[in-house]
């Protein structure tokens, strides 16, 4: 049990906590539900790219799914070595797609006609040849908040079907080209099956169809996107997860290589934010606290709901509040019309299932320095990211004045 009031006192706040003993479990659950096949865990750097996490990762022996080459980067920091990096995502430019070639990760995943394109040339230019993936895009609804959905013709990622198969061939004619994979990710937050295990059959078909022109792949590619309980969600078991994957992969020698992000680490995740004082109009309670939206995004972002806790003394009946940060923009909230009781100066409340796209998706707005970052283990914590001051954020400006 994380004992909030003692790292709130020790690391102030607001504040980023993670359990890394609950990623260790989410990790290890994953991977044995994949155990009767060759797979990859290939942890998707940005769901939380604190390198004190991917390091946690790198050390259980998973890999690195990344989206920039920043996320790269950070990979190799961690200790993740290249042949289980993956370079993703839909504009890579020149530099970045350079730097992946030159580093050997394991393969880029391709988007486009026109990425393949590029990376034939840059590939070229280096005199080396790039292992390639291709994301397919097999138009599946994903049932997910169409924010986070990435399957479906109306979204930016992947090919249809036919323009993958023309890439494949062109791929594989190609003297700096090893097309190795094939990729899918149909969205994040997934909580119904069918829609997985559509999209897998509908790739799997490709792949064999691609084997009969001889063009044969090693790895097949699943993504991420394992849905977790924020509030009364009810998930899809790691187990059942596999088997409807695996069932359409009768006959194909392939490596999976899944891409978990939010699984491992959103409920392994705590925000901490103290109260500052309480606010009353005619017609809203409003509790003010010292986080604010450029800590936490989501709830302004998505309308996502985070369980709130508060730790306080008081046993006042619980009312409607809004609770809300400094930011002046009235979408500066954690959650509206939610149950509290009575609150005072310094009470804490802490916001759950946070350690997947919280603390990556915060900013500086308002002139406002990030929160700290703490790590526990085995009951010890450690501070994994100072909090920024604001010598912090002007450094790269006093220069130029």
């Amino acid at each position: 049990m994380i004992n909030f009031k003692k790292l709130a006192n020790e690391y102030k706040t607001p504040l980023y906590i993670y359990d890394l003993d609950y990623m260790t479990k989410q990790y290890e659950e994953l991977k044995e539900a994949f155990k009767g096949r060759k797979s990859i865990m290939a942890y998707a750097v940005k769901s939380n790219s604190n390198l004190s996490v991917v390091k946690h990762f790198s050390n259980l022996g998973s890999g690195a799914d990344c989206v920039s080459i920043g996320e790269v980067r950070r990979a190799f920091l961690a200790g993740i070595p290249a042949y289980k990096i993956i370079f993703s995502g839909v504009g890579k430019s020149d530099y970045e797609i350079r730097e992946a070639i030159e580093k050997d990760i394991l393969y880029i995943n391709v988007e486009s006609e026109a990425e393949l394109s590029r990376v034939e040339l840059i590939a070229k230019e280096l005199n080396k040849i790039s292992r390639i993936s291709i994301r397919v895009n097999p138009n599946i609804d994903p049932q997910t908040h169409p924010y986070i959905s990435t399957g479906l013709h109306d979204n930016k990622f992947g090919v249809e079907i036919d323009i993958a198969k023309r890439m494949y061939i062109k791929a594989n004619n190609s003297e700096n080209l090893d097309p190795v994979g094939i990729h899918f990710h149909i969205g994040s937050q997934l909580t119904e099956l069918k829609p997985i295990y559509e999209s897998a059959e509908i790739v799997s078909d490709l792949v064999r169809s691609l084997e009969t022109i001889k063009i044969e792949l090693k790895f097949f590619d699943i993504g991420g996107g394992l849905g977790v309980k924020y509030d009364e969600e009810v998930t899809i078991n790691p187990y059942d997860y596999a088997q409807a994957i695996l069932g359409t992969l009768k006959g194909l020698d392939l490596t999976i290589i899944c891409e978990p992000g939010r699984f491992l680490t959103a409920n392994a995740g705590y925000f901490v934010t103290k109260v500052l004082y309480e606010k009353q109009n005619a017609a809203k309670r409003f509790v003010v606290v010292d986080g604010a939206m450029n800590d936490l995004l989501r709830p302004s972002l998505y309308s996502a709901y985070h369980k709130i806790q508060a730790v306080t003394d008081s046993t006042s009946d619980k009312t409607n509040a809004d609770i809300v940060g400094p930011v002046c923009e009235s979408g500066d909230f954690f959650a509206k019309d939610y149950p509290l009781p009575a609150l005072k100066h310094n009470d804490l409340l802490v916001v759950h299932s946070v350690g997947a796209y919280g603390f990556g998706m915060g900013s500086n707005y308002n002139t406002r320095g990030r929160s700290a970052e703490v790590a526990v283990k085995d009951g010890e914590s450690r501070l994994i990211r100072k909090r920024e001051t604001f010598d912090d954020l002007v450094a790269l400006e006093l220069e130029f004045l």
